[in-house]
């Protein structure tokens, strides 16, 4: 890939007409009956929701702690699903990296390279040298974390930061503070943001720090996040995300789609489950659809 990662995903986000992002977090403990709870269940699982889903879905993400639990075969299980996604689906790996500058070029040749990522989700704790590797690269993205949709995400995302009188910055939160820095961050159009769908007051005020930047949100579904605010609040208005099909929001839906497709049809688990799935994508995309 060499075009921009936000002109690939505006075009996959007009393409479905939503900004549904599939979710691939399969826990062996939560598969269906008919499915092995181990690797090959996952794979097959995974296979299904995947075929099913993919024509409603703006980008896939699998979150890498799923495979990578497997040791190698996970990943190389991984590697299978990735090959399966046609070139004009971006997808993000789950990871949240970053770390010191030699680290996190490793990590980059690892996402992108070796595991084909378009885009990946990073760690802003160590600062933006832990995550420059991550966001030089002009045909891929980053997105950081912010505000995120988990019960604790306050502890530590919504401490008080003192104002930079000098710089003009006001006293803020950490995840406005971090919102700040990251509309300067990267050679431009490489980073975005992770703000949950459960704190709509925060992704609110964040979009006004981060006018310009696309936002991944997790937190709707099964932790019961604000669908309404996040389609007014969620797309840019700004460029380098704003002015395109869907403002670069990608709205990521996992036990959504592939829990609750998973109870059992009139013959089985599995008999029926790729219209359950289907069903179930299909309502998503139409819930989070690009508005106009």
């Amino acid at each position: 890939m060499t075009r921009p990662y936000l002109d690939r995903l505006a075009e996959r986000t007009a393409a479905v007409g939503s900004t549904l992002c599939l979710g691939l977090d399969p826990d062996p403990g939560a598969l269906p009956d008919g499915f092995e709870p181990d690797l090959t269940g996952i794979e097959h699982f995974v296979g299904l929701v995947l075929e099913a889903a993919l024509p409603y879905a703006a980008a896939v993400k699998p979150n890498l702690a799923f495979f990578e639990a497997f040791g190698s075969a996970g990943l190389a299980v991984l590697e299978r699903i990735r090959a399966r996604i046609p070139a004009d689906v971006p997808v993000l790996l789950d990871g949240k990296r970053g770390d010191i500058g030699s680290t996190a070029a490793r990590q980059a040749v690892a996402l992108f390279d070796a595991l084909g990522a378009d885009a990946v989700t990073v760690n802003p704790y160590l600062g933006s040298e832990a995550i420059e590797p991550l966001l030089e690269r002009l045909d891929r993205f980053a997105y950081v974390l912010c505000r995120t949709s988990n019960p604790g995400a306050s502890e530590l995302q919504d401490l008080l930061v003192a104002a930079n009188e000098g710089a003009g910055v006001p006293a803020e939160p950490v995840h406005a503070r971090v919102a700040r820095l990251a509309t300067r961050w990267g050679p431009g159009g490489t980073v975005g943001l992770v703000v949950g769908a459960t704190a709509p007051d925060e992704l609110r005020a964040i979009r006004r720090v981060a006018p310009g930047l696309a936002f991944l949100v997790p937190g709707i579904g099964a932790q019961g996040g604000d669908v309404a605010a996040v389609l007014v609040d969620g797309p840019a208005s700004d460029p380098p995300a704003g002015g395109r099909p869907g403002g670069g929001l990608l709205v990521n839906v996992s036990r959504g789609i592939a829990g609750l497709a998973a109870g059992p049809g009139p013959g089985g688990a599995r008999s029926g489950l790729p219209e359950r799935v289907d069903a179930a994508a299909r309502a998503w995309s139409t819930r989070l659809a690009v508005l106009t």
